[in-house]
């Protein structure tokens, strides 16, 4: 059995893969990928493992998105820290899910579910996934958020953000009347509050609303220089490994 494992952080990624060579010595993890850029590369040039273990929420982004861009054609086992809403819709949908921190006992019983559903999945009947993201919920997203200015708390609407950028460290809203919020969050948290169909996160640095954006052009070097409808304190490009994935969020809404 080749394994693919889609992990940001290389502890959980290397404990996971000891975990698989004590229950299944014959097992070959082929790959271990932190992002969803890299997960989108590997499988556009190389063919579907047998299983995937797959981590939702990647630093650039939820792992979903992955599907967007790039054909899955076997078994995948989500893991996540946050399974209040994803048990449910995963267990419905067929696929299991490792809830963190999870044990051997945990991926034992996950990896007999595969062995169940063998069959299923060799039809390569895979769930809906845009109905599976639907009722996990990033559709909808967080609706405001509370921010302390002027010793006065207030909130600010999501729908009225531009970007969300770091600034001197901290994360900051930006509104569309160009108003400015610090916010204490880190910005991978607030990125898994917001709407993944109403923002994108760009690199590191940035977050951005669909609202915002005026116009997209070719830059140098297969970039994307990304415009919005007020101005931003840098330039906001688009590496080439990451154009796809953009482009095919612009287009499905």
């Amino acid at each position: 059995m080749k394994i693919i494992i889609i992990e940001d952080e290389l502890k959980a990624a290397k404990s996971l893969a000891n975990l698989i060579s004590k229950i299944r010595p014959k097992a070959q993890v082929v790959a271990n990928l932190q992002s969803i850029d890299d997960a989108v590369q590997y499988f556009s040039e190389n063919e579907n493992p047998d299983l995937i273990f797959m981590d939702i929420q990647l630093s650039d982004g939820l792992s979903f998105e992955i599907f967007q861009s790039v054909k899955i054609s076997c078994p995948v086992i989500f893991c996540t820290a946050y399974g209040e809403y994803a048990m449910d819709a995963i267990k419905a949908n067929g696929i299991d899910y490792l809830l963190k921190p999870f044990s051997q006992d945990d991926l034992q019983k996950a990896f007999e579910k595969v062995d169940q559903f063998q069959n299923f999945f060799q039809q390569n009947k895979l769930p809906n996934m845009d109905e599976l993201l639907k009722r996990i919920g990033p559709d909808e997203g967080k609706k405001s958020f509370l921010v302390f200015k002027h010793n006065k708390y207030t909130t600010v609407p999501t729908e009225q953000i531009a970007f969300i950028y770091i600034r001197n460290e901290s994360p900051t809203i930006m509104t569309l009347k160009e108003e400015e919020y610090t916010l204490s969050q880190s910005l991978d948290t607030i990125q898994n509050q917001l709407s993944s169909l109403q923002f994108f996160r760009l690199n590191r640095q940035y977050i951005i609303n669909f609202n915002a954006i005026k116009e997209v052009e070719h830059y140098f070097d297969r970039k994307l220089f990304v415009k919005l409808v007020i101005p931003s304190p840098e330039k906001l490009l688009i590496g080439k490994e990451k154009t796809t994935a953009f482009l095919n969020w612009l287009e499905n809404r």
